[in-house]
């Protein structure tokens, strides 16, 4: 699983230190504010603001930005915002990298967007802290830089931040802008986990689970894993499932193990649907029915899964749950077979070998079987000497210059 970079582009609203001569009147739109009586605060505001207090501006730009008592105008809000941010107000600094960011009220600009989030960054905002790292990893408005943005990533980490603590633990995983050590990921992840958050949780299980900065320990996996699946994340419940599919820190369980996938099949998540359609095909942990079966198998299938292309092309072969038609099984073959998938790459052989739903074609047998040979499948290197023996010097030749072709694509 692909573990990704996000941004939290978040208009903010934050208490900071008061320091204006005008207190009583602040206090005043700020209560008024709360009760949400925001004609009253928008009053009090703009006189703040028009004498020049942060504060206030900061406030009314927000109350802009969200159409709060007023019609809502970014174009407003960014101005209001700069005029606070000039003061030096941190949230405003903050706020004006998320306009930026986003486009909304002015040109869309990251190298700005940049400049505010680090102005903030350096006053120690933590969330200006987090995007700023961010755009040091996806290269936006800055150059892309790795151990910049593990800089800025730790700063807010060590402050609680749950995503920078996520993200440098990506960082050490991938030994990106910093050394690779598992252990420090695992200390990271280990930091967002313990706040609950599900992605940490199952990144940690996977750690114990591959034993990467952690003695190996599928007893802790499952416990990870479990408090992340219960949260609703899918990749956490596949990977429970897969351990009590295969008993390993918990009793072998195959119920257990399809209501786990089953949860994430529901999901959409397609290796779940790939898994779910596996165990009824067997029976395992569920009543065995192959249209069931294939009922998984064509989810998954459909977002280009290639396990359940392959399974859906054997059901088409085989006939089971669906009417035998061997165009349809080539069909999924094909699809798997061209992800690379070697079981496949030897069912499309044999359906050119034998002419199942296709003409008889040694040349296109001979260059899936030796697709399939260069993964090392066991089968397919004697499936291609079969083949070889049938096939003329033309043939060969021809399908070694198929292969050709084939691996100076790669």
């Amino acid at each position: 699983m692909r573990q990704s970079l996000f941004k939290v582009p978040l208009l903010v609203l934050c208490s900071v230190c008061l320091a204006t001569p005008c207190w009583a009147d602040l206090t005043g739109g700020l209560a008024a504010y709360e009760r949400h009586e925001y004609q009253t605060a928008i009053k009090e505001f703009r006189s703040l603001a028009n004498q020049g207090d942060s504060l206030a501006q900061f406030m009314l730009g927000y109350m802009y930005a969200h159409g709060e008592g007023l019609s809502q105008d970014y174009a407003e809000a960014t101005r209001w915002f700069l005029r606070a941010a000039s003061k030096g107000n941190i949230a405003a600094q903050f706020n004006l990298g998320v306009l930026y960011d986003e486009g909304l009220g002015v040109r869309q600009d990251y190298a700005e967007a940049a400049r505010w989030f680090r102005q903030a960054a350096e006053q120690g905002y933590v969330t200006a802290q987090l995007n700023l790292a961010l755009q040091y990893t996806q290269g936006q408005g800055v150059p892309q830089d790795y151990a910049e943005a593990a800089r800025w990533f730790r700063q807010a980490a060590d402050h609680g931040n749950v995503i920078a603590q996520i993200n440098l633990g990506h960082l050490y995983t991938k030994g990106l802008g910093v050394s690779q050590d598992y252990a420090e990921a695992a200390r990271r992840f280990h930091q967002a986990a313990d706040q609950g958050n599900d992605r940490a949780q199952f990144n940690l299980g996977l750690m114990y689970a591959q034993g990467h900065g952690v003695p190996q320990n599928y007893f802790k996996a499952r416990q990870w894993y479990e408090l992340a699946a219960h949260q609703g994340n899918d990749s956490a419940q596949v990977n429970l499932a897969l351990l009590y599919a295969k008993g390993l820190g918990v009793p072998q369980d195959y119920a257990e193990a399809a209501r786990w996938f089953r949860q994430a099949a529901q999901k959409g998540n397609a290796t779940a649907q790939a898994h779910l359609g596996v165990m009824y095909a067997k029976g395992h942990g569920v009543q065995k029915g192959y249209r069931e079966a294939e009922h998984w198998f064509r989810l998954a299938a459909d977002q280009g899964n290639a396990t359940a292309q392959l399974n859906l092309g054997l059901m088409y072969a085989r006939g089971r749950g669906v009417s035998r038609d061997y165009r349809e099984a080539e069909r999924w073959f094909r699809l798997a077979a061209d992800q690379g998938e070697a079981t496949a790459q030897v069912n499309l052989g044999l359906l050119y070998a034998n002419g199942y739903g296709l003409s008889q074609n040694y040349v296109q047998a001979y260059f899936w079987f030796s697709r399939a040979g260069a993964q090392g499948h066991k089968d397919a290197l004697e499936l291609r000497s079969a083949v070889a023996s049938k096939m003329t010097s033309v043939q060969s030749a021809e399908a070694e210059k198929l292969l050709n072709e084939a691996r100076a694509k790669k």
